[in-house]
């Protein structure tokens, strides 16, 4: 897919600036594996969608090393550390009244 090819070279780029400008970077990247397009690709493709996603994951990763991208992890929003974490940033942003149940009236045009 060269829409992830393109998204992790921009962020290669970047991340590999702020290298040589000094910062301490860690270089995430990964796939979202949620969501109503990959239940609908998976359907398409004949699979579940976790079956749909681990063989997309394992393209996208596969692709990694022949670009020579600098990723330090790759990460799926299925594996567990990253459930961990959203729910983790979810309590946080609630705790502190970042995120609230309220209406909302747009200006529009």
């Amino acid at each position: 897919h060269i829409g992830h090819v393109y998204t992790t070279l921009a962020s290669d780029v970047v991340a590999r600036f702020m290298r040589l400008d000094g910062h301490e970077v860690k270089f995430l990247t990964g796939t979202d594996e949620h969501g109503q397009k990959v239940e609908q690709s998976a359907g398409l493709a004949g699979e579940t969608p976790i079956e749909f996603a681990d063989r997309v994951s394992e393209t996208f990763r596969a692709i990694l090393p022949l670009y020579n991208f600098s990723c330090d992890e790759f990460i799926r929003t299925t594996e567990p550390r990253h459930i961990a974490a959203t729910q983790a940033l979810w309590t946080k942003l609630l705790d502190s009244g970042d995120i609230y149940l309220g209406a909302y009236e747009g200006g529009g045009s």
